[in-house]
């Protein structure tokens, strides 16, 4: 028998499979998320998160310590105040959470890439992600101008780039124009683009303390069933100025990165989102899977196309990698 195409013959060794592969992890493809909260000496495991952590200002400079040192050059910010209302006002107070974590950092190590999540769900008493009608209904518009305080403010503390994830229409033009209008117009922002309405945030709900006290948030955040409406989104992001572009979560969502990178000539992040990443952490633990099935669900994300992946993955990844 003769076989011409043998393409065994370069997966014989790891050296041969090492040059040849087509898609490679690296540590600067990683965004690291952080949760910061009121208080001092606060670092606490997030119960349904193992290896994640709340931490006040004071002892969150250890933790980008440690990322810095592990070759991670970007963070995501999420705060989680003292005290909530049905505005959010310490979302864009100037002594908030997230602004006072941004002013330490950035004052400490003045070379990691700071993002700060802007969003109203963390910071209202009734978990939504915007401003209220009397009906419970979002009020769009009315959020906009609530959305814009809060990228301004993180702006004026030191953000390096504006990250909205609440999926109100419009709210990138508007917060554009208030950067713009403010003298940020260096400031980029990373739009949640194709945010879906998921299962998968529960962990993270945990965490920021954000989930709502009614209802769900399905009026805003998008259908799983819908791939076509994640495409007009995206563009609508892209027209309105965004630099960045999102799919979040990842890994149910791989088709939507693939169209996203095949239909868009922009950079394409991908959020791997709590509920993934508990999921194998808790698969892992209990001895169903082999730890390299982290890196396999990392790879696949990469593959189908995001050039940035924001993970709770990133440090355990860069010790892998580094």
């Amino acid at each position: 028998m003769n076989i011409l195409n043998r393409p065994r013959r370069l997966r014989k060794n790891e050296t041969i499979r090492n040059l040849i592969r087509e898609t490679k992890l690296s540590v600067e493809d990683f965004i690291y998320p952080i949760f910061v909260e009121e208080g001092t000496n606060i670092k606490e495991e997030i119960p349904s998160m193992e290896g994640v952590y709340r931490y006040s200002v004071d002892r969150v400079l250890k933790e980008v310590e440690e990322v810095e040192s592990l070759g991670i050059k970007a963070i995501l910010l999420f705060g989680i105040p003292a005290n909530k209302d049905e505005l959010g006002t310490e979302g864009y107070a100037e002594d908030g959470i997230v602004q006072k974590a941004t002013r330490e950092i950035k004052k400490v190590f003045p070379q990691m890439y700071v993002i700060t999540d802007v969003c109203m769900c963390e910071y209202t008493s009734h978990g939504h992600c915007g401003i209220l009608l009397e009906n419970g209904y979002v009020d769009n518009d009315k959020t906009l101008e609530y959305l814009g305080k809060i990228a301004l403010s993180h702006a004026r503390a030191g953000a390096d780039m504006i990250a909205p994830s609440d999926m109100m229409d419009g709210r990138i033009e508007y917060i554009r124009n208030c950067l713009d209008d403010n003298g940020f117009k260096t400031v980029p922002i990373m739009a949640y683009s194709a945010k879906y309405a998921s299962s998968f945030y529960g962990p993270f709900r945990d965490a920021a303390d954000s989930s709502p006290a009614f209802g769900d948030r399905k009026s805003y955040q998008m259908d799983p069933a819908n791939t076509d409406e994640a495409m007009r989104e995206i563009e609508l992001d892209i027209m309105e100025g965004a630099d960045i572009i999102m799919v979040k979560p990842a890994l149910s969502y791989l088709d939507i990165i693939r169209r996203a990178k095949d239909n868009f000539n922009m950079p394409l992040a991908a959020y791997n989102v709590s509920g993934e990443y508990s999921m194998l952490k808790m698969a892992v633990k209990e001895g169903l899977l082999d730890e390299t099935a982290i890196l396999e669900s990392l790879l696949s994300i990469k593959r189908a196309g995001a050039d940035i992946i924001i993970s709770y993955f990133a440090k355990d990844v860069a010790k892998i990698l580094k």
